[in-house]
């Protein structure tokens, strides 16, 4: 048995103690109860909203082999027979287990942060690494508090590649998960107007995102968006703290990874980007400039850990959009077809402005419209207004004439349209969501933005429900 953890190196990395008699070793982890496989351990961790201990029972029904548990919990677990590690607290201990697993690994490690892109960039480097080895990545945007110290826990001593993303909403959150990371490349996509309720302004936010260079590794290397307004404040930062290879990518005639030119359409994407001095032809199985720019970033980081260029070229061809964030859907309708585009796992204005662009790429069929289906982006703070507003004119310049709204700050929005716009607004996303499956007609493209917290993912269900998937034989009669 190949185990991910044998117990005694657990119970050595946590400064745990053992209660009952431990297995030899866990095949996993999971602070999820319901989805825990035979043979995993389950960490009680204690969140915001619930608190795993609470759910020790069902872990153990679905198949746990191992239970984490606080001390100050371990009464409760009284009526449990399972093998548990009694900690004082379950997410330092999982902290501690994930820096064991990484002072054991022996992988290229490549760490990602930005406003924007952060998990689309990350999930780009698990696919153009993998055929070079082993590569072990976040699942989701596992990029907070927990879920980098879990990633981290995670990973097979045996693997040849890590991926993280590090993520934030305030100051200081980066610096403790990039020096558990420590990374040997860091990547930060771009600086954009993001968690600005909790930042004055973007030079507060570089200056957090900036944080990812003090965990590199000695000899680590940078990687920057040279089109970036803070690519100075950013590379200065990264000088100030050590870092002596710092590389740049961007459309910017200097970018060590220049995205060279670019062709795109609603499926993906053609560029010829210049690369260590030699330009080539990248076809990138994706659609969107935003994609294409980050991937000139992955690429660059390819080359840094070793990666053959050519291989990793031809990988982005078979790339495909993650589910929520760009991921394309042919439904029938009637006689004819319905495009879907899910962009509903998260919205910010620079992340708006990419979706807006990829709609307008994409053709409708016959009378079909182009309707952007848009709601609130959170954590805006006092520039909600303003950042809500000024959708209006990306909008406007991409030639989208349909526009369905829902969420109390895009009523904003709603008033900045000009007449020309037909415009539909509903206070709820409830009321969208019924609105749209009832207004949508053969032909159209719909393109569905806004943050997670909204819940526009029910809007993408409830068309998926209603109209059937069409084959990719279907769509070539």
């Amino acid at each position: 048995m190949s185990w991910l953890w044998t117990c005694d190196a657990m119970v050595g990395a946590m400064e745990g103690r053992p209660v009952g008699t431990l297995p030899e070793g866990i095949t996993g982890i999971s602070i999820d109860s319901r989805s825990i496989a035979p043979g995993e351990a389950f960490f009680a961790i204690k969140g915001d909203r619930v608190d795993g201990h609470d759910f020790a029972s069902i872990a153990v029904a679905n198949g746990a082999s191992l239970i984490v548990v606080s001390e100050a919990k371990l009464p409760a677990m009284g009526r449990l027979t399972i093998p548990m590690i009694v900690v004082e607290d379950v997410l330092t201990a999982l902290g501690k287990l994930g820096i064991a697993s990484r002072q054991r690994s022996r992988a290229q490690i490549v760490a990602v942060t930005g406003s924007v892109g952060k998990t689309t960039t990350k999930e780009m480097l698990r696919h153009v690494l993998s055929p070079f080895g082993t590569v072990h990545a976040a699942v989701a945007s596992f990029n907070n508090h927990w879920g980098v110290p879990l990633t981290l826990a995670r990973m097979p001593e045996e693997a040849q590649f890590g991926v993280f993303e590090i993520g934030m909403n305030h100051p200081g959150e980066i610096r403790p998960l990039v020096k558990m990371v420590r990374p040997h490349v860091a990547i930060i996509t771009t600086i954009a107007a993001a968690h600005l309720g909790h930042f004055r302004n973007l030079e507060e936010i570089a200056a957090a995102k900036a944080e990812i260079f003090e965990g590199l590794e000695p000899g680590g290397a940078a990687i920057l968006n040279r089109d970036n307004k803070q690519f100075a404040f950013l590379e200065q930062r990264a000088q100030e703290v050590g870092v002596g290879r710092i590389y740049t990518f961007g459309q910017h005639a200097k970018a060590d990874f220049r995205l060279a030119d670019f062709e795109g359409n609603a499926q993906s994407s053609t560029v010829w980007a210049t690369l260590s001095g030699e330009t080539v032809e990248v076809e990138i199985g994706t659609p969107g400039r935003h994609i294409a720019e980050n991937a000139m970033a992955v690429l660059g980081a390819c080359t840094l850990v070793g990666a053959d260029l050519g291989k990793a070229v031809a990988a982005l061809a078979e790339l495909r959009p993650v589910k929520g964030r760009g991921e394309q859907h042919r439904l029938g309708i009637g006689e004819g077809i319905l495009t879907l585009i899910d962009e509903s796992y998260n919205a910010n204005p620079a992340s708006m402005r990419a979706a807006i662009a990829l709609l307008a790429a994409s053709e409708p069929v016959a009378s079909g419209r182009r309707i952007a289906i848009l709601g609130d982006m959170l954590e805006m703070g006092e520039f909600s207004a303003k950042v809500h507003e000024e959708l209006a004119g990306p909008i406007l310049a991409a030639g989208i004439e349909h526009v369905w709204l829902a969420g109390a700050e895009m009523a904003v929005l709603r008033d900045a349209l000009p007449e020309s716009v037909h415009c539909e607004y509903r206070s709820t996303t409830e009321e969208l969501r019924d609105f749209a499956v009832r207004a949508v007609k053969p032909g159209d493209v719909v393109m569905v933005k806004s943050s997670l917290g909204i819940g526009f993912g029910k809007i993408v269900a409830a068309l998926i429900d209603n109209y059937p998937a069409v084959s990719e034989t279907e769509r070539q009669l």
